[in-house]
């Protein structure tokens, strides 16, 4: 079975239908469910989507994640040696800052091999390498 990571933008889109990424990931969300694609991500991309929702989309966000609309997967303070490596690697090259989110994902692609993902940070998961070289699948 394929899986596919998801950022926080894209759960914030699903659940908000003003937000201008909402059709282009309504179509990949659509074309998942057909081809029976599992959608991953972990607590601090669900957590950060739920801050950028409103109560009633939030509440709506957390229901779906509830139901299995997304796999989370666990972090535990065991993994923030690696996280912040490369938060620290990602930051330090003058350039964007990897949030916790980010390396979460980050982390979660090395742990699984999955390196599809739905994400409104094209330019952050663009020029992130993973150690074996190989970049992010960008949907």
């Amino acid at each position: 079975m394929r899986n596919i990571l998801v950022d926080a933008g894209p759960m914030v889109a699903f659940f908000s239908p003003e937000d201008r990424h909402r059709a282009r990931f309504e179509g990949v969300l659509a074309t998942c469910e057909q081809e029976g694609v599992r959608l991953v991500t972990t607590w601090p991309c669900v957590t950060e989507a739920a801050y950028l929702l409103r109560a009633v989309r939030r509440f709506e966000m957390l229901q779906w994640v509830a139901m299995g609309g997304v796999i989370v997967y666990p972090l535990d303070a065991t993994h923030l040696d690696d996280l912040l490596g490369w938060m620290r690697r990602y930051t330090e090259d003058g350039k964007r800052e990897m949030d916790l989110a980010d390396a979460s994902l980050y982390w979660l692609a090395v742990e699984t091999d999955i390196t599809d993902i739905m994400t409104v940070d094209r330019h952050d998961f663009e020029r992130y390498r993973l150690p074996d070289g190989r970049g992010f699948h960008i949907l």
